[in-house]
């Protein structure tokens, strides 16, 4: 895989790995729960980008018609997912309003979450929405040569920490992969779950992107769709540190592709033979809160002003 990070002070280069600087910036088929770890309407991009206002108080701009909703709180180990239309009533839902709310100061939506139940896959808990092409099906997804674009305008309010002093982690964006009902049945899953192919994370007040790559870029066929095909990249932190403040992200996705941008000034692309060849499978995109610890007491609250999604 070929990295590019945009607006860098240094250079670094070895086989895989570049460097370079710039002036410019799941489950089961009877089961919607996936993953371990909406599109967007043509109606709401002519909403306009600022936050709607109602009376005195402020709303945030998201659109929640293509998303639903998965909540650290469950029944019978499982956790329970709010899709649309029920999650367009989070404001009035008993069950959404303790983890996801308005903040009308200032216009975000909030999301809180702390460890609790989680998906089959994950040892971890979330307040996080998933992408819905279809509202109420996890069915229909894109692929990258389809292509697609998340921008989102967000900032932690608040975030616990560990027993050293140090904050928590939080993945506040994802593009994850998934496989097709054929797919599983092909390498005999008992559910559409595959790897996240992008994790944006709130660490430490800096922004960090981990991808996938394939441990073996020889791998071909079928095999690519074994989730032990990948591996985590080294990762990579964004050079301006955005603490507790306002900042915005751009997830780009085309054919063989996908970059990162923050705040408008500084990007990562992410290019190369297992991007190429991640083209085998399915994605949809996520935001939220995923708190990255078991760790009793931890929680946080991450706020969203804006939030759309484009293919």
């Amino acid at each position: 895989m070929i990295i590019q990070a945009c607006g860098q002070s240094e250079t670094k280069e070895d086989e895989t790995l570049v460097w370079t600087t710039g002036e410019d910036n799941d489950t089961s088929q009877n089961n919607n729960s996936e993953e371990g770890d909406g599109q967007s309407s043509e109606e709401q991009a002519e909403e306009g980008n600022d936050s709607q206002e109602s009376g005195s108080f402020v709303l945030p701009n998201i659109d929640l018609r293509n998303w639903k909703v998965t909540l650290p709180v469950g029944n019978n180990g499982k956790p329970i997912e709010v899709e649309p239309p029920e999650i367009l009533d989070y404001a009035t839902n008993e069950t959404l309003l303790p983890f996801m709310y308005n903040d009308s100061i200032d216009g975000s939506l909030v999301f809180y979450t702390y460890p609790g139940v989680t998906t089959p896959n994950s040892s971890r808990s979330r307040t996080e929405l998933r992408e819905q092409m279809v509202p109420g099906s996890n069915s229909t997804n894109w692929t990258f040569a389809q292509g697609g674009t998340m921008k989102g305008e967000m900032s932690m309010e608040e975030i616990s920490k560990d027993g050293d002093g140090k904050y928590h982690r939080t993945i506040i964006m994802q593009i994850h992969g998934r496989l097709t009902n054929e797919q599983r049945d092909l390498i005999g899953e008992d559910d559409n779950n595959a790897p996240p192919v992008l994790k944006i994370y709130w660490q430490n007040g800096i922004i960090r992107v981990k991808s996938k790559v394939l441990k073996d870029e020889s791998t071909s066929g079928t095999a690519l769709l074994y989730t032990d095909a990948w591996t985590d990249d080294d990762g990579f932190n964004f050079s301006e540190e955005v603490g507790f403040d306002r900042f915005s992200l751009e997830v780009k996705a085309s054919e063989g592709r996908m970059e990162v941008i923050l705040n408008k000034s500084e990007s990562i692309v992410f290019s190369g033979l297992s991007m190429d060849k991640w083209s085998v499978f399915e994605n949809y995109f996520k935001a939220g809160n995923y708190l990255q610890t078991t760790d009793e007491g931890a929680f946080a609250k991450v706020k969203i002003y804006e939030l759309e999604v484009n293919h």
